[in-house]
C-alpha cells in the first residue's frame, strides 16, 4: 500500500484531541447519571463464541462480523452489549438482581454513513436492570427517567417513542399474520419512521402477506400519540383489546403511564404503533429516542438511544430465566449532534487546549526564562490547573500569543517580576483585558493559584452568559 492511499477502514474513525475530549465528556455525563441510579460497571470481551450471538438478532444477524477460526473456537465480534450481558448473567447464577452499565465498542457489517453517525465500529453505552424482585413496569419507568436525565444534561430535547411487543404481536394476530411471519413482518413495520407506508406494504407482500392483512396492519401501524390518549383509543377497539396479548400489553402501559407521571417524564413519551424494534429478543416494552426537530440543524442521525424489555434472553443460555430491561445510548450519534453545537459555552471549555498559557517577554538580552516558566507550570499542574508554555528556550512574543489561541488566561513573566517573586495574570482574547494598561494584574507566586482560579470562574460565567 502506498503512503498516499493510507486510510481508516470504512465506517471507522480515529479519535484525537478535542474530539476525544467531547467523546469522554459524553462518557462522563452518562456515567454520572447511571451511577446516581445505582448502576455498577461491567466489561465483557470484544468477541464472543458465535453460538452465543447466533439467532438473537433476527434479520440483523447478517450484520455480525465472524472471525477466522482460532484454536478450535468459532468466534464473532459483539454486535451489541445486551447479548454479552445476558450471557454473563447466565454464567453467574449467584447474581439475583443488578443494575449494570457498560461503555464499549460494538461492530456491525452495515453500510456506513459517517455524516449520520452510522458506523461499523462504534460505541454504545448500555444500562440494564436485571432480576425478579422488581414489580411490573417499575424498572421500565426508571429507564425512561434516566433517558430524560441524560439528554437534559446534554441540553437536548428528545422524544421517547415507545410500543409494547405484546400489543404489536396481538395486533398482528388479529390482522391475520401467520405466527411464523410475525418477526419478519415486525422488521418491515419498524422501517415506517424512514420509509413510506407504500414501500413497507410492498415489502410485506413480497414476504408472502395477503394484501388485506397488510392493509389491516397499516390502519394501526400509522397511529401515534400521547400514552394516555392512544391507550384510551385502543381500549375502545374491542376487536383488538379482546386479544390476550394486547390486553396484557395495554395493562403494562397503563401502569407505566402512572409511574411516568410520578417521575415527571410523561411529557417526553409518544406511543407509536409503528415502532417494532426488529431484534428477536424483545418481549415487552420497547422504545427509541429521537431528538426533537430543529429546522436550523443540518444534522440528521436517526435514533440516538433505544432498548426495551427482554425477559427470555438469559434463559436461552441456561435453565434460569431472568427478567431484564435496558437502554443503549448511541454515543457516536450523540457525538455527531453535540459536535455541531461546539459554539455553546459548555463545549468551549472542553475544546480549549489549556486553562493558562505561561508566557515570557523581555528585551534583546532576555534569556526566555524557561526554567521559571517550567516552575510556574508545575505549580499550576500541582493545583490541578491545565497549563501550557512554549517549548522553546527563547520563544517569540507573537508565537506565544498565537499558541495561546482559545486559552482564557495568561501568566506573564519578565525579569523584573521574577526578581520580585511575582507574575502578571490577565484574561486573554476577551476584547477588554483586565489589569493596569492592559498588562494584567501583578500577583505573588504564593497567590497565583488562588488568582487563576478566581479568573477562570469569572471567564466561565462570562461564557455561560454568551451561551445563553
Amino acid at each position: 500500500m502506498s503512503k498516499n492511499s493510507l486510510k481508516v477502514a470504512k465506517g471507522t474513525r480515529d479519535w484525537v484531541g478535542r474530539d476525544l475530549e467531547l467523546r469522554d465528556h459524553i462518557f462522563r455525563t452518562i456515567s454520572q447519571v447511571l451511577e446516581r441510579h445505582g448502576a455498577v460497571q461491567l466489561d465483557t470481551p470484544v468477541f464472543e463464541l458465535r453460538e452465543v450471538l447466533s439467532e438473537k438478532y433476527g434479520e440483523d444477524s447478517k450484520l455480525i462480523y465472524d472471525l477466522q477460526d482460532q484454536g478450535g473456537e468459532s468466534l464473532s465480534l459483539r454486535y451489541d452489549l445486551t447479548v454479552p450481558f445476558a450471557r454473563w448473567l447466565a454464567m453467574h447464577t449467584n447474581v439475583q438482581n443488578i443494575k449494570r452499565y457498560q461503555i464499549a465498542k460494538v461492530y456491525r457489517r452495515d453500510q456506513p454513513a459517517v455524516a449520520r453517525g452510522r458506523m461499523r465500529e462504534f460505541y454504545q453505552c448500555d444500562f440494564d436492570v436485571a432480576g425478579a424482585s422488581y414489580d411490573a413496569m417499575v424498572p421500565d419507568a426508571e429507564v425512561i427517567r434516566i433517558i430524560s436525565e441524560v439528554f437534559s444534561a446534554f441540553g437536548l430535547g428528545v422524544t421517547v417513542k415507545l410500543n409494547h411487543r405484546k400489543v404489536l404481536d396481538g395486533l398482528f394476530a388479529v390482522a391475520g399474520v401467520p405466527s411464523n411471519k410475525i418477526r419478519t413482518i415486525s422488521a418491515a413495520v419498524d422501517k415506517l419512521d424512514k420509509t413510506p407506508w407504500a414501500e413497507v406494504k410492498e415489502e410485506m407482500l413480497a414476504k408472502g402477506l395477503a394484501e388485506a392483512v397488510a392493509d389491516h396492519i397499516g390502519g394501526y401501524a400509522q397511529k401515534s400519540g400521547t400514552l394516555r390518549g392512544l391507550l384510551d383509543e385502543l381500549r375502545k377497539d374491542t376487536d383488538l383489546s379482546s386479544n390476550t396479548d394486547v390486553a396484557a400489553g395495554l395493562a403494562d402501559l397503563e401502569l407505566l403511564a402512572t409511574y411516568l407521571e410520578a417521575l415527571n417524564v410523561a411529557d417526553i413519551v409518544s406511543f407509536d404503533l409503528s415502532l417494532a424494534r426488529g431484534l428477536d429478543y424483545y418481549t415487552g416494552l420497547i422504545y427509541e429516542v429521537v431528538t426533537k426537530p430543529d429546522p436550523k440543524s443540518k444534522v440528521q442521525v436517526g435514533s440516538i438511544a433505544a432498548g426495551g424489555r427482554y425477559d427470555n434472553l438469559v434463559g436461552m443460555y441456561g435453565k434460569r430465566p431472568v427478567p431484564c430491561v435496558g437502554i443503549s445510548f448511541g454515543v457516536d450519534r450523540i457525538f455527531t449532534i453535540l459536535d455541531a453545537q461546539r459554539e455553546k459555552a459548555i463545549f468551549n471549555t472542553l475544546s480549549r487546549p489549556a486553562d493558562v498559557y505561561i508566557m515570557a517577554f523581555g528585551g534583546k538580552e532576555f534569556d526566555g526564562l524557561l526554567p521559571q516558566r517550567m516552575k510556574v507550570a508545575t505549580q499550576l499542574w500541582d493545583a490541578g490547573i491545565r497549563g501550557e508554555y512554549a517549548p522553546k528556550v527563547k520563544p517569540r512574543q507573537m508565537a506565544q500569543f498565537n499558541a495561546s489561541d482559545g486559552v482564557p488566561l495568561a501568566v506573564i513573566l519578565g525579569d523584573e517580576e521574577v526578581k520580585a517573586g511575582q507574575v502578571r495574570v490577565k484574561r486573554l482574547h476577551t476584547g477588554g483585558e483586565s489589569g493596569d494598561k492592559d498588562k494584567g494584574k501583578l500577583v505573588s507566586l504564593d497567590g497565583l493559584v488562588e488568582e487563576v482560579r478566581s479568573l477562570l470562574d469569572e471567564a466561565a460565567l462570562d461564557m455561560a452568559k454568551i451561551g445563553s
